[in-house]
C-alpha cells in the first residue's frame, strides 16, 4: 500500500510520521517551495487531544523534543476591557488539587512554524516541496493519481486531501461540502518581547492566554510566547539539560525563526472595516488595527505599533456546514480538508492531529493485512465525523453567541454591557469559575476516553 498525502501542514505531517514510523509507504506534496516557507511565528494551542496524537505518531525522541519547543505554560485564563481592567481571571488556584490535569492532559503552546519543522523531522525524504496538485483520477484497478501542475503525476493506493480549508481534493470529491462565512475577520500579528513591551502587560497577561474587548465587539486576544531558547537559538540557562540536549540536537532549529514574541489577534464585524480588507498586508494593515483602537488603552496601542509589519495579515474567519456520510472510497480528507471551524474553541489543529493519529492507526491495520482499504477508510470516516461536526458545531456556537455584541445599535451596546456584568460577576464566584475551567479542559480532551 502507498499513502499520497496532499498538503504538508500539521495534520498532514503527523500522518505522515505515523505511518513512516510504522512501515507504511507514504509520499507527502506540499505546494510551498521550501520548508522555511509558509505560516511563521503564530502560536497554535495543543490540547489532551494533540500531545495523545503527537506522542502516538512520533518516535519518543521527537516526541520529547516537541515538549522541549514548546513555549512556558499559561497560567492565567483573562478576559479585560480595551481600557486594560480585569473582568474575569482564572489562576493556577481555581483548582482543587484532585482537579489538577495530569501531565499528559496539560494544555502547551508552540510557533506553528516551530510545529511544523518538528513535524518534517525524519519524513524529508517523502516530503516533495513545490508541487502544486490539481486535480485527481481514480482508475479502475484500485489506484489513484494526483496530478500537479508541472506536469508530473503520483500514483498510490489512498489519497489524503491535507491541504486545508481551500482544499482541491475536497472540492473535486465532495464538492457539495462548502465553507460558510462569519461575517468576522481576523488580524494577526507579533511583536517582539523585549523589556519595553515586557513592561506593557501586567503579569497575569504575561503568564496567561487574555481576551480584550472592546466597542462595536471588537475584540484582541493575546498570548505571549516565551520559549527554552535564547534570541540567538541556543538553549537557555536553567531549562533542564534534557531539553537543552533535545535543543541541540534538533536539526529543526536550523530553519526555524521563532523567538519570544507576543501575538496578537484582533477581530472585527467586516461592517466595521473596509472592503478592501483581505488585501492589505503589512504595515498598511496594522495601521487600520491602529485607527480602529483609537479608544483602547495607549499600552495595547503600543504593542500593536511595535508589532513586525512582516507578521501581519487579514483572515477571514469562515466554518465548514456538516453533511450527510459520503460512500468511503480510496479518496479522504484530514483537518480543515474537511472540518474547517471557528477559532472560538481553539480546537481546529489539535482535530487534524487527532485525525492523523485515528487514520494512522486505520490504516496501519490495513498494512499488517488485518484489514481491507475500504473498511479503514469508512471506519476512520465514521469516528472523525461524530467528533468533528460535534467540535464544528459547538465552534460557531460559541462565535455566533458573540454576533450580537458586534451590532452598533442599542442592542449591541446592551449585549456588551451584559456580556462584562456578567464575567465580573463570576469573576466573585470561586466555585463558577472552577466549573467553567473545569468545562473547558474537558472539551479540549483531558481525560478523554481513548474511543479512537
Amino acid at each position: 500500500m502507498h499513502v499520497i498525502i496532499i498538503g504538508a501542514g500539521t495534520g498532514g505531517l503527523c500522518l505522515a510520521q505515523g505511518l513512516k514510523r510504522a512501515g507504511v509507504s507514504v509520499a507527502v506534496y506540499e505546494r510551498d517551495r521550501t520548508r522555511r516557507d509558509g505560516l511563521q511565528g503564530y502560536r497554535v494551542g495543543i490540547d489532551a487531544d494533540g500531545k495523545r496524537a503527537l506522542r502516538a505518531n512520533l518516535s519518543p525522541e521527537l516526541y520529547e523534543t516537541f515538549i522541549a519547543t514548546c513555549a512556558k505554560r499559561p497560567l492565567w485564563g483573562n478576559q479585560m476591557t480595551h481600557e486594560k481592567k480585569f473582568l474575569f481571571s482564572a489562576g493556577p488556584e481555581v483548582l482543587k488539587p484532585e482537579d489538577q490535569p495530569s501531565e499528559d492532559d496539560q494544555d502547551e503552546s508552540v510557533s506553528r512554524m516551530t510545529l511544523r519543522q518538528l513535524l518534517l523531522t525524519g519524513v524529508e525524504d517523502v516530503v516533495h516541496f513545490d508541487k502544486e496538485f490539481t486535480h485527481y483520477e481514480q482508475h479502475p484497478d484500485g489506484t489513484v493519481s494526483a496530478h500537479f501542475t508541472d506536469g508530473d503525476v503520483a500514483t498510490g493506493h489512498l489519497l489524503v486531501g491535507a491541504e486545508g480549508a481551500n482544499s482541491r481534493v475536497r472540492k473535486q470529491y465532495l464538492p457539495h461540502a462548502r465553507l460558510v462565512e462569519t461575517g468576522l475577520v481576523g488580524i494577526t500579528g507579533k511583536t517582539p518581547l523585549n523589556d519595553e513591551t515586557r513592561a506593557l502587560l501586567p503579569q497575569r497577561v504575561m503568564e496567561g492566554v487574555t481576551m480584550v474587548h472592546g466597542p462595536k465587539g471588537f475584540m484582541c486576544i493575546l498570548h505571549v510566547m516565551r520559549f527554552k531558547w535564547d534570541e540567538n537559538g541556543k538553549p537557555k540557562e536553567g531549562i533542564g539539560s534534557t531539553d537543552a540536549d533535545a535543543l541541540r540536537n534538533w536539526p529543526g532549529m536550523l530553519y526555524d525563526n521563532s523567538r519570544d514574541y507576543i501575538m496578537w489577534g484582533f477581530a472585527a464585524s467586516d461592517r466595521w472595516l473596509p472592503p478592501n480588507v483581505t488585501k492589505m498586508r503589512g504595515a498598511e494593515i496594522q495601521q487600520l488595527v491602529l485607527e480602529k483602537t483609537k479608544a483602547w488603552h495607549p499600552d495595547f496601542r503600543r504593542i500593536f505599533s511595535l508589532g513586525d509589519p512582516n507578521s501581519s495579515f487579514p483572515l477571514v474567519i469562515r466554518t465548514s456546514e456538516p453533511i450527510d456520510p459520503w460512500p468511503s472510497s480510496n479518496i479522504t480528507l484530514i483537518g480543515d480538508a474537511i472540518h474547517t471551524m471557528t477559532p472560538g474553541r481553539g480546537v481546529g489543529a489539535n482535530t487534524a492531529l487527532r485525525d492523523a493519529r485515528l487514520l494512522a492507526r486505520k490504516l496501519v491495520a490495513v498494512h499488517r493485512g488485518e484489514q481491507s482499504l475500504l473498511d479503514a477508510v469508512h471506519a476512520y470516516e465514521t469516528t472523525m465525523t461524530s467528533y468533528a461536526w460535534d467540535a464544528v458545531i459547538k465552534s460557531r456556537a460559541q462565535m455566533d453567541g458573540h454576533s450580537v455584541m458586534h451590532r452598533g445599535d442599542l442592542l449591541g451596546t446592551f449585549a456588551r454591557g451584559g456580556m462584562r456584568t456578567a464575567m465580573r460577576t463570576m469573576n466573585h464566584l470561586p466555585p463558577v469559575k472552577r466549573k467553567i475551567v473545569m468545562s473547558e479542559s474537558t472539551f479540549r480532551g483531558a481525560g478523554r476516553d481513548d474511543e479512537d
